[in-house]
This record gives structure tokens, C-alpha cells and sequence, in this order.
């Protein structure tokens, strides 16, 4: 059994946690927490809540540590601190940032003798898979990466800190039309308003001014300004009833051609009932291949690019040659 522990019990580490039951050759050993570990009531009878503080010693019997923390402020401290110490892994979705977290991860495991799997999940980490298969395939070619429908939590909380609004969910929509010309395989040159709408949904504050509420979300630099966005005034009831879940999905388009006038579309797509269950089950796998390589004698920083999928199944090497190959 490989022994798995968790650091943070948000939506993520749930998902993590459920996928560690799904796979019978892990075992949650414990959840680490920075808050009062007697507040908090896992899913998983007989499993320790614990300090943070405990994980810092160095002396944790677990064989991965799954980090689930934001990618702001949490993993680019986190991951290289505790790669100093164990095997980890971590979801780090910053996409500009990701050679500086690397190079930070990499360092402190090699010290260890510890391996460091980063921004692992579907995009980073499936998505990034299928794009590079897809390009070493018809390198004369282009990719497209499209995000939806689903829930984008970051742009749903920069809604929620707008003056007035008191709850809010927003839902990234591919353009049907700009999907179809690239499925077509013509290779398309298109905009960031061609290929994704915005749907916000809004509970207002009572007396708000939704007209001013309206205005500075389609405004707002970064998240909607480049968008078409419309935003929907909901109840509090239809918010609970119709929006409580985080589901997520898209897809990876590639097409290119082999020789004049023979094109080719290579296609990868998600449809996720639960985006932190789905990405906490790429982190479980991920775990598996950590501690094997590992064991192996392998260290430092690696991404979802270095990994051989034999290393991410629980299946044998024979069962894999017999029933997947």
C-alpha cells in the first residue's frame, strides 16, 4: 500500500481524498491542516486530522504528501518547502509561472532525494498531455484548447467582490461556431471573444444596484473585458437549487496535415461532473507514479510530461500489454 497524506480539506482535498478510495493500492494515512485540526471532520473513518505543524518535523510515515493549495500564494511556498522532506504533489496552475515553480521544486527535491510532480490535473496536466501527443504527431499543425461549459471558481469569486453581489457562479461556454470551423480543420485564426462566452449568474445584495453590478463585471479588466458576458439576476433558492455543483470540462483540438490536401483532427475532450474530483483523481495517480519512480532511484521536479504511463496505472506491466495496448 502506498501511503498517502493530504495538506488542505478544501474542495480539492475532498476530491483527493475520494480518489485515494477509488485505488486499492493507496491508503490515506492522514490529513494536515492549518486549521485547528479538532474543527475539522473528514470523510474517511479512522483517518488522523493533524497540525501542519507535525508534516514540518520531517518525520510523517507517508510515502506521498498531496498538496492542495492555491497556486496565488500557497503552492509556490508549500511545494518546494515540503519537497525538502517528502515525495509531493501539487496541482500549480499558474501558466506563466510554471518554470520558476519548477526550477524552486527541482532544487529542493534533488537536495532530498525526493521527486516533486507539479501541475498536475486536466489543464495543466491531461490537456497538456494530449496537446504535446498531438503536435509530436502532425507537427504541421495547430492546436486549439477550449475551457467549458463549466464553472471557472476564480472568475466566480472575482464576481462575488463586487460591491453588492452576495453570491455568484460564472460559467465559461465554448463558441459553438469558432469549435466547428476548427473541427473542420481549416485552422481558423481566432480571438479570445470568438472562442469562449461568459454566463454570470448573480444573487444581489437587497437594494443593490444592479444596473452598477452589471457594468463593472463586463468591465472588469483580465476576466471579462475581452468577452461577450451576460449576467443573469437569480434568487438566493435558484443559486442553491441550480449552481451548487463545480462541474468543468473542454477539449483539445489539433489539426494539421501530411501532405497536400490531406488534413487530419486530433480530438481529446472532458465533461466533469465535479472538476475538484476529477483533478483529484489525475493527483492520485500521480502519487502512485511519484512513489515508483521514486523508489526506483529517481528525484527532482517532474511534470505529467515525464512520466511514462505505465507509472500511473495500477495495472501491471502484462496487464497492460494484454488488455490496454
Amino acid at each position: 500500500m502506498i501511503k498517502i497524506g493530504i495538506l488542505g480539506y478544501g474542495n480539492l482535498g475532498r476530491g483527493v481524498e475520494a480518489a485515494v478510495k477509488m485505488n486499492s493500492d493507496l491508503e490515506l494515512v492522514a490529513v494536515y491542516t492549518r486549521r485547528d485540526p479538532a474543527s475539522l471532520k473528514i470523510n474517511t473513518e479512522g483517518v488522523e486530522v493533524r497540525p501542519v505543524a507535525l508534516l514540518e518535523e520531517g518525520k510523517e510515515e507517508i510515502d506521498v504528501l498531496v498538496i492542495c493549495g492555491g497556486s496565488a500564494t500557497d503552492l509556490p511556498e508549500m511545494t518546494p518547502k515540503f519537497a525538502s522532506l517528502y515525495n509531493v504533489i501539487d496541482s500549480f496552475d499558474t501558466h506563466a509561472r510554471i518554470p520558476e515553480h519548477f526550477a524552486n521544486v527541482d532544487a529542493a527535491a534533488k537536495k532530498a532525494g525526493k521527486i516533486g510532480i507539479i501541475s498536475a490535473g486536466w489543464d495543466p496536466g491531461m490537456f497538456s498531455l494530449n496537446r504535446v501527443y498531438a503536435d509530436a504527431v502532425l507537427p504541421c499543425g495547430k492546436a486549439y484548447t477550449f475551457w467549458g461549459k463549466g464553472v471557472s471558481q476564480g472568475h466566480s469569486d472575482a464576481v462575488r467582490r463586487i460591491e453588492g453581489v452576495k453570491d455568484a457562479r460564472q460559467y465559461t461556454i465554448p463558441v459553438e461556431a469558432a469549435v466547428d470551423a476548427v473541427r473542420s480543420g481549416s485552422q481558423p485564426e481566432l480571438t479570445t471573444r470568438q472562442k469562449h462566452t461568459r454566463l454570470c449568474y448573480v444573487v444581489a445584495e437587497e437594494g443593490a444596484d444592479k444596473a452598477a453590478i452589471e457594468k463593472a463585471i463586463v468591465t472588469m479588466p483580465n476576466y471579462f473585458d475581452e468577452y461577450d458576458t451576460t449576467v443573469e439576476f437569480i434568487t438566493e433558492e435558484e443559486m442553491k437549487r441550480d449552481h451548487s455543483g463545480l462541474p468543468h470540462g473542454g477539449m483539445v483540438i489539433h489539426s494539421g496535415v501530411t501532405s497536400e490536401g490531406t488534413k487530419h483532427v486530433i480530438e481529446y475532450s472532458l465533461k466533469l461532473d465535479s472538476n475538484p474530483e476529477f483533478t483529484g483523481s489525475v493527483l492520485a495517480a500521480c502519487a502512485r507514479a511519484a512513489y515508483r519512480m521514486n523508489q526506483e532511484g529517481v528525484c527532482g521536479a517532474k511534470t505529467l510530461f515525464d512520466i511514462a504511463p505505465a507509472y500511473l496505472s495500477a495495472h501491471s506491466a502484462d496487464e497492460l500489454r494484454a488488455h490496454f495496448l
